[in-house]
């Protein structure tokens, strides 16, 4: 009989991941046994706090744990969710209407623009940006309209230009966007909002009668003198708005899929019912321990950030040592680094381009911004998953590849 060959529809929507051509060469390389340091996903690499792991294990042992669980979350979970989120941003929730547990904030949006939006609907999503916040309406069968960020500017005029395109594409798209989609701090460009930004938000979707949906999955991997808000803390955004919170990156739990979806009852509860077709929930020990981390000292928390920063100061300032000027992150586990004019303007170079010669010449692994969207070409990302030692070779791998470029010949 013979093969056929099938092409559907939401995969055919579906463009080449491009961080896979990076990815093929870096497997390569290594199998060649060159040593590559890796900067490319934001995969943690320390691990969680003892105590939560221990607590896995304990309930682990247990034998009427080994079920289905609920996929709303256990109700105790849900109101440590709660409980963490009145201490950490004063905001008030109740665990049977606003809170839902999601397998990991990927799933809990993916799902969620699911239950809100049909074809022939619309997503309004800032660009560059996390893929799927992007994709998710795509493969839903939905449309998106893209709001290009304006990256460079600074917080207060960021915020103006930001609310002026969100104006413009809310205006021109027929019919009008039904959700608009956020993320603050930002994934891949670490932009950073103030709560006023929300405010405004928040007072246009009001007057629009627009959902949005803010993932918050870097509130906590913070520095400096900024904290980041939540949305939430902006009165009455829960007539409109749901926020998603991870314990991935806060709490170095990103193999765990622990998540939140908090906010807004009607979509809550819409994500709730559709949910108990798809899934069983978390393992329950799982989410056993994450009462136990949502409980702990937020130390914890900071301790881990504390770690981050140490590596963006390394990065950020040995970039700069060797002429590549780069910008300080007020949060987040990345640097999001425009490459220097001489690559791009010079040589020719997009960013994919630029991600394999650092491969190749430097044996350093970088996200090329294009990934992130065509807004993000220019760009590349660097995730702070090295230790600070692998960070110091990789600066001497750049450098020494910049200098057989002709680089600092061409003041560079």
């Amino acid at each position: 009989m013979e093969k056929r060959q099938f092409e559907f529809p939401r995969i055919r929507r579906l463009p080449e991941y491009v961080f896979e051509h990076v990815n093929k060469i870096k497997y390569q390389l290594r199998k060649e046994g060159k040593d590559i340091v890796d900067f490319g996903m934001g995969n943690p690499d320390i691990p969680p706090p003892r105590f939560v792991v221990d607590k896995l294990c304990e309930v682990a042992r247990k034998k009427h744990v080994h079920g289905y669980s609920s996929s709303r979350g256990i109700p105790r979970l849900r109101k440590a969710v709660a409980n963490f989120y009145k201490k950490r941003f004063g905001v008030e929730l109740d665990p049977e209407g606003e809170v839902i547990l999601t397998i990991g904030a990927k799933e809990g949006y993916s799902h969620l623009m699911l239950a809100m939006l049909s074809a022939g609907e619309t997503a309004i999503v800032p660009t560059p940006t996390y893929p799927i916040h992007y994709y998710a309406p795509i493969i839903v069968g939905a449309e998106v309209r893209a709001l290009p960020l304006p990256m460079e500017l600074e917080e207060e005029e960021f915020q103006e230009e930001f609310l002026r395109r969100l104006y413009e594409v809310y205006n021109s798209t027929m019919p009008n966007p039904k959700v608009l989609v956020i993320s603050f701090p930002h994934n891949p460009t670490t932009i950073t909002v103030s709560l006023d930004f929300f405010k405004e938000v928040i007072k246009f979707a009001k007057k629009n009668e627009l959902w949005v949906v803010h993932d918050n999955a870097y509130a906590d991997i913070y520095f400096d003198d900024y904290v980041p808000p939540s949305i939430l803390e902006v009165e009455g955004a829960k007539e409109v708005a749901v926020e998603l919170y991870s314990l991935s990156k806060s709490f170095s739990m990103a193999g765990w899929r622990v998540a939140f979806a908090v906010g807004n009852e009607i979509l809550i509860r819409n994500l709730m019912r559709l949910k108990s077709y798809l899934d069983y929930g978390v393992f329950t020990p799982i989410q056993v321990a994450a009462i136990v981390a949502l409980e702990s000292d937020y130390s914890v928390i900071r301790n881990i950030a504390k770690v981050y920063e140490k590596r963006r100061n390394h990065l950020v300032e040995g970039l700069s040592r060797i002429g590549w000027k780069v910008k300080k992150p007020r949060a987040t586990m990345f640097v999001w680094a425009k490459i220097p004019e001489y690559f791009t303007k010079v040589k020719g170079m997009d960013s994919l381009e630029f991600s394999k010669f650092l491969l190749y010449e430097a044996g350093v692994a970088v996200s090329p911004g294009v990934g992130f969207g065509k807004n993000g070409e220019g760009w590349v990302r660097f995730a702070l998953v090295e230790n600070e030692m692998r960070i110091k070779q990789a600066i001497r791998g750049i450098r020494k590849a910049f200098r057989k470029t002709g680089f600092y010949d061409a003041g560079g």
